[in-house]
């Protein structure tokens, strides 16, 4: 169900654990994320948005655009 967590983990040579690890739970709770068995909770997929430098929408498959959306307003 998330394939894309799964490929961006795999383009940056790491492992579940080392994913898992970064975002404070274990393995196997991750694993569960990258094979569709549990859902991603929102503040998961804002980490992993901003671990890999991408948007939620593209880890969700809602956007082949790797690309994160910069407000030009923030300051």
């Amino acid at each position: 169900m998330y394939p894309r967590i799964r490929d961006l983990r795999e383009d940056k040579d790491l492992n579940q654990t080392q994913v898992a690890k970064m975002l404070g739970m274990s393995q196997t709770g991750y694993s569960k994320y990258e094979t569709g068995e549990n859902d991603i909770p929102t503040a998961v997929l804002i980490k992993l948005a901003d671990f890999y430098d991408t948007s939620i929408d593209y880890l969700l498959g809602q956007t082949n655009c790797r690309k994160r959306y910069k407000d030009v307003n923030k300051r």
